[in-house]
């Protein structure tokens, strides 16, 4: 635990100023106890957050990139300097293993140098000679963003929206998830720190009233968000009649798991382990439904899982050895996954491995693997420890159950052989497709999104520089004389 509660603070320009709006406090998920108090923000405070803003726009979009970049540099080494102490906070707020959120440090380190990288390979001035012209492209920031964070990595995934967006030249206000209102704060005071200029980047904390309050402000030039369908949604409708924002959405998934011909049950079992229980099965990439071809394969597969998901040690955060599995974010959403697997029980799913309450936190679940007829399911994410399992009589029958979903956004294949995994790749429905790789693997250097209802074409990773600035298209000629060429019915005009 941090030494003392964390007193809330949002900051509206260079100041660190109390909410005024309704009174929080967020307790830790593992041990229930309060680490971060205070109030939300007001409405007059999200707008003068935006007010804000705008005001900085002007000189920080003008500043040179390279001293944008220096900045987000500067902010990287500050990071890396205080991991240890970022991370800790992030097991201690949000549940996860500490060995877990250090890889999430890791990831939000690495988001500038890949940031800067985008910048450059994706939105850089370029001219061509066409004619008596020159025929340039340049790219021009958007104005104030709304940048709306998750929980279950609170400090790299809104990092995935700030970091581009900044370097672009925007303004940003960053409203943290209220799950994890501790680390989004901690990362305000770090960009701070790294000598990010008065009103570059504004933190307001609240609830669903602050985002969508913010969100459809006629000041604000677009809205940034990771985080569930179902709230995504309602953000779209929000913004409807309003095409002149930007909105980019990731959202969750309903992701499908394709066991083929894969020899190595024994890795393949890890791999799923790694793909449905990492984070407590709370990633929007995580596996949620498992399908092997074949009766027999399946059968295989199972025993080795049923064998392996006790061995799993779920335990607090912070314990030594490290466990695979902290808690989930509350004990809410623990009691929801236990309530979803009795529901599929009773429909007539087979419990392999049953979820269960560990120890004496509510918020803490062991793994949970069911098999069941594909036609149990409902459409839905089921955001913590459940996987389920069934089996296809072949790769297209396999396939066809795999795309039975209104998300897209990760798929994965375990098999042997890649003309197979190629079969797959051209007829699976994803925007992140991995073979022999667990579904949550994902590189920063690699665009991340998906379709259907796992977001609206704008995916983020390394092609967030596309949706943080817009192209200018310019004909130019330093000669008004020579670019005049003759216009039919024009010629006497011309002369």
């Amino acid at each position: 635990m941090p030494d003392s509660t964390i007193e809330a603070k949002n900051l509206i320009g260079d100041h660190w100023v109390a909410g005024l709006g309704n009174a929080f406090e967020r307790r830790t998920p593992a041990g229930d106890k309060v680490v971060f108090a205070g109030q939300m923000a007001s409405v007059e405070q999200v707008d003068g957050a935006i007010e804000s803003a705008n005001v900085a726009f002007g000189s920080w979009s003008e500043l040179p990139l390279d001293d944008r970049f220096g900045i987000a540099r500067r902010f990287a080494e500050i990071v890396t300097q205080k991991k240890e102490e970022l991370a800790r906070l992030i097991s201690i707020e949000v549940g996860k293993p500490l060995w877990e959120a250090r890889t999430e440090v890791a990831a939000a380190i690495g988001k500038v140098s890949n940031s800067i990288d985008a910048v450059l390979k994706r939105r850089w001035t370029t001219t061509e000679q066409i004619g008596a012209y020159v025929a340039v492209t340049r790219f021009r920031p958007h104005g104030a963003m709304l940048v709306l964070g998750p929980f279950n990595l609170p400090a790299h995934l809104p990092g995935a929206h700030i970091v581009p967006a900044l370097l672009a030249g925007n303004t940003i206000v960053f409203k943290p998830s209220e799950l994890a209102p501790s680390v989004g704060q901690w990362l305000a005071a770090a960009w701070r720190e790294a000598g990010l200029p008065s009103g570059v980047l504004n933190l307001v904390h609240g609830a669903a009233p602050v985002a969508i309050h913010a969100a459809q402000s006629p000041r604000i030039a677009g809205v940034l968000f990771t985080g569930s369908e179902r709230a995504g949604a309602s953000l779209h409708r929000s913004l409807a009649g309003q095409p002149q924002k930007v909105l980019a959405l990731e959202l969750g998934g309903n992701n499908p798991l394709v066991v083929y011909r894969c020899t190595d049950v024994h890795r393949a079992a890890v791999t799923v382990i790694n793909s449905a229980f990492i984070t407590s099965g709370q990633r929007c990439t995580c596996a949620r439904r498992l399908i092997v071809v074949g009766q027999s394969a399946c059968d295989q597969l199972l025993d080795k899982l049923k064998e392996l998901l006790p061995l799993v040690r779920v335990a607090d955060p912070l314990s030594d050895p490290q466990p695979f599995m902290g808690s989930l974010i509350h004990a809410n959403a623990a009691q929801s996954m236990l309530a979803a697997q009795s529901k599929l029980v009773a429909a007539g799913a087979q419990a392999v491995v049953a979820m269960r309450n560990v120890g004496e936190h509510p918020a803490m679940l062991s793994p949970g693997l069911l098999r069941a007829d594909a036609q149990l399911l409902d459409d839905c994410e089921h955001f913590g420890p459940m996987l389920t399992a069934h089996v296809a009589s072949d790769l297209d029958e396999a396939i066809k159950l795999a795309n039975a979903t209104r998300f897209g956004l990760s798929a994965g294949f375990l098999g042997d052989h890649v003309d197979d995994f190629h079969y797959f790749l051209h007829r699976v429905r994803a925007g992140i497709v991995n073979w022999n790789r667990q579904t949550t693997g994902a590189s920063g250097k690699l665009p991340f999104g998906g379709i259907g209802q796992s977001g609206n074409h704008n995916p983020s990773g390394f092609s967030a520089a596309d949706y943080c600035s817009y192209p200018i298209a310019s004909l130019e000629s330093h000669d008004l004389a020579e670019a005049d060429a003759p216009t039919p019915g024009l010629e006497l005009v011309q002369k």
